[in-house]
């Protein structure tokens, strides 16, 4: 057999071998139980979702602000985008995302989203086909709008120690106060500065216009309700499309 032949031979597996070890770009790249690939590709890094999937995502970092507001001006061909960008058309999950949404009356199956949809602004509940979607990532909530930018949950620093809810809302700077994290499937926030008794307590309260602003309980969930408010905890849902 001819030396160049043998040496594209050679070639072919090593690519093989590489390609065998390497997750491609938007694929998992870890999480528990998983036994593929774990190493992305140049120019790629793994992030961590939840205990249970992270995902090879584009650049060093997605967390800060310069990520998003390069993301924002000029993404490449490679980057996420929803089918949904508009309301009334049903959204599909990317890989590695999460629909979050209420589970309990008088909010069951009612997903997080922008007011004004993909804008930065009020934090509300509201129905399937304008569902946002989320990652976590370094303690922050991220939602990914579809023209690749990130937009931040940022919570309201409480006023005086009679607050019982701070108001949460989208920014394109990520949130200072505390940190967001996966509990299960839960969403959760803390702080170290900000006494609360259970960390995955939320509040929706509707405004004189009907929408269902999302805030955070500062106190015991389901007991001295706030007026006019229902508890509620927010989970991640990872169906193909959100559901009623």
């Amino acid at each position: 057999m001819a030396k160049s032949t043998l040496a594209s031979l050679a070639a072919l597996s090593l690519a093989a071998v590489v390609s065998a070890q390497t997750a491609p770009q938007w694929g998992q790249c870890g999480g528990q139980g998983w036994t593929g690939a774990t190493v992305c590709p140049d120019g790629w890094f793994c992030s961590v979702l939840n205990p249970y999937y992270s995902q090879c995502l584009q650049g060093a970092s997605v967390s800060s602000i310069s990520s998003a507001s390069s993301s924002a001006s000029g993404a490449s061909s490679g980057s996420p985008t929803s089918t949904s960008s508009a309301s009334g058309t049903t959204p599909t999950l990317i890989a590695g995302n999460s629909f979050i949404r209420a589970v309990e009356d008088p909010n069951f199956h009612q997903y997080l989203r922008s007011e004004t949809l993909n804008s930065v602004g009020t934090a509300v509940l509201g129905d399937p086909v304008d569902a946002a979607q989320f990652q976590i990532n370094n303690g922050q909530l991220e939602q990914l709008v579809p023209d690749g930018t990130i937009l931040y949950a940022t919570v309201e620093p409480p006023a005086n120690s009679t607050v019982v809810k701070l108001g949460i809302s989208w920014a394109t700077t990520p949130d200072t106060l505390g940190t967001f994290l996966w509990g299960g499937d839960t969403v959760e926030w803390n702080s170290a500065t900000v006494s609360r008794p259970q960390n995955n307590a939320w509040l929706v309260c509707p405004d004189a216009a009907g929408n269902k602003l999302l805030f955070l309980n500062l106190g015991p969930y389901d007991y001295d309700t706030p007026a006019g408010c229902a508890d509620e905890t927010i989970h991640a849902y990872t169906g193909a499309t959100p559901t009623s």
